[in-house]
Formats: C-alpha cells, sequence, structure tokens
C-alpha cells in the first residue's frame, strides 16, 4: 500500500506546516505493516535452502579428514570431498589435516616462523638439553621431533592436550636413552640414539592412545657445557693419545709377532732336520760294524 501524501500534506497545512505535532505513530506503523514485499515466500524459501545447503554440505581438503560428531558424540569420520551432514545445531564437523608433518625442537630454536618451538629462552633451552649421561657426564643434547597424526579420533578426543603429551614424553624418552650411554656416544652415536628414542617415544604414544606417528627423530649437534668444555677436551685429547698408542702398539705386535714365530718355526725345522740327520748316520755306522 502506498503512502497518501496528499492526506498528510493537508494534516501539516492544519497543524501550522510542518511545526505543529507530527503524525501519530500508530498510523506510521500501521502504513509499515500494510506494505507488502513482491515474492515474500519466494524470499524466504530461498533463505531456507541457502541455510541448509551452507550447514549441511561441506568439503574436506585432500589432507585432510573430517570427524563429525552429534550432539557432541562423535559419530563417523569422512573422505576428502564434497559430503553431507545434518545441519548446524545437531552436527558438527572437525577437520583434522592428516598429512601435514608437524615439528617441534628440543634444546634450541630454528627461528623458522612456521614451527613452534617448546622453548624461546636461551637458559630454557640450555636446561632442556642439559642431560646426565650413563658416565655421570653432563651433556647438552637438542633434538627435533617430527609426527603427524594418525588417528583422527584418539587425537581429539582421547587426550586432552596432545602437544604436552608429546613434550613431556619426549623428554623422558630421550633422558631415558641419555642415561644409558656415554658422553662419548652421546656425540659420536646419534643416529643410534635418534633410533632408539624414536621407538620407545612411539610406544609410550601408542600406550596412551594419542593417535600419533612419529615420523623421526634427528638429533643436533651435541655437547657439553661451556664451563667444563677445556677440561672435556684435554680428557678426550688423553682418550685419543692413549687410543693412538694402543694401536701402535698392536701393529708393532702384527709385525713383531710374525716375524718370531717365523723364526721360531725355522729353528724348530732346522732342530729336526739336524736329529734326523745324526740318527740317519747312527744307524749308517750300526749297519758297517755288523756287516
Amino acid at each position: 500500500m502506498a503512502w497518501d501524501w496528499e492526506k498528510l500534506k493537508q494534516q501539516q497545512r492544519q497543524t501550522g506546516g510542518g511545526g505543529g505535532v507530527p503524525p501519530q505513530m500508530d498510523d506510521i506503523i500501521n502504513k509499515f505493516k500494510g506494505l507488502k514485499l513482491p515474492g515474500g515466500p519466494l524470499v524466504i524459501i530461498i533463505i531456507v535452502i541457502l541455510f541448509f545447503a551452507t550447514s549441511t554440505f561441506y568439503t574436506v581438503k585432500q589432507d585432510e579428514v573430517g570427524v563429525v560428531q552429534r550432539f557432541g558424540k562423535y559419530v563417523r569420520t569422512t573422505q576428502p570431498g564434497l559430503n553431507f551432514k545434518l545441519p548446524a545445531g545437531i552436527e558438527r564437523v572437525t577437520k583434522v589435516n592428516v598429512k601435514q608433518v608437524r615439528t617441534e625442537e628440543f634444546g634450541f630454536s630454528s627461528g623458522a616462523a612456521d614451527m613452534r618451538s617448546r622453548f624461546s629462552g636461551r637458559s630454557e633451552n640450555v636446561n632442556v638439553a642439559l642431560m646426565l649421561t650413563g658416565d655421570l657426564n653432563v651433556g647438552l643434547v637438542p633434538w627435533i621431533v617430527q609426527y603427524r597424526v594418525k588417528n583422527p579420533f584418539n587425537f581429539l578426543f582421547k587426550v586432552r592436550d596432545n602437544r604436552k603429551l608429546l613434550i613431556d614424553m619426549s623428554e623422558s624418552s630421550m633422558r631415558l636413552v641419555v642415561g644409558d650411554r656415554s658422553i662419548n656416544d652421546i656425540i659420536n652415536k646419534r643416529d643410534e640414539i635418534a633410533v632408539e628414542a624414536r621407538e620407545i617415544l612411539q610406544k609410550e604414544l601408542d600406550q596412551a592412545e594419542a593417535g600419533i606417528h612419529i615420523v623421526t627423530i634427528e638429533m643436533k649437534r651435541t655437547n657439553v657445557p661451556g664451563p667444563v668444555q677445556p677440561s672435556f677436551n684435554e680428557v678426550n685429547q688423553a682418550t685419543q693419545e692413549k687410543e693412538q698408542m694402543i694401536y701402535q702398539a698392536k701393529e708393532e705386535y702384527n709385525k713383531e709377532i710374525p716375524a718370531a714365530r717365523g723364526e721360531a718355526e725355522r729353528t724348530i725345522r732346522g732342530a729336526e732336520g739336524y736329529a734326523l740327520d745324526r740318527v740317519n748316520r747312527a744307524k749308517g755306522d750300526e749297519a758297517r760294524f755288523v756287516a
């Protein structure tokens, strides 16, 4: 219904031009109530369709899976592509990247923007890397853990804080391995230590049902704390000198022993030949005497 402008102007003139009492609000509200939008039911239908389309269909990327909950309870896991769910308020979807390799750093910080480091302060970095070795030395042992999600359900619902669990178990596993090795093994056999620590960590995470797969553990350059570095270098130098002397002694042994054995063999053969010659001569003399 259109506005009755002529009637409105007449009322304004009767009240003294536009400076009098304005039209009653009830009249204005009634006029708005009379307005009708063309195609009203069609607009409502379109809005409903759009609502259902946006709240029921969703897309999962190639490196993701969708974990669907109905009223907060897990019901299914959907694969990459276009998927359907019940409207918002009934079912909701949490998308989990199962192919992304995530990284945690221990004892140092690479400064990479896309990597979340366990510690940001230098002193804290040193503290987490300080470990007691099996021969009662102290070593600085930095390392990296790379992992990905292998079970989305466990990753979301079994553990409250997956990252904290991974960090705590990584430290525990590494300290367990380092505590059984000498400081020289820690420095020179990093690959062996990384493999052993990964096996222990994966076993612990599986028992906790964390839904995490350890891709690799990478050991960084292991060393000793700065204050004891000179003493450690002296010990290493003495150890190397000892090993060198042992090697030289074995080398001399390997040279002298075969020569001595050869000389002994020649002496024995000479003695045996001399004895045989004497026996043969004695037998010959005996034969001539009898004849």
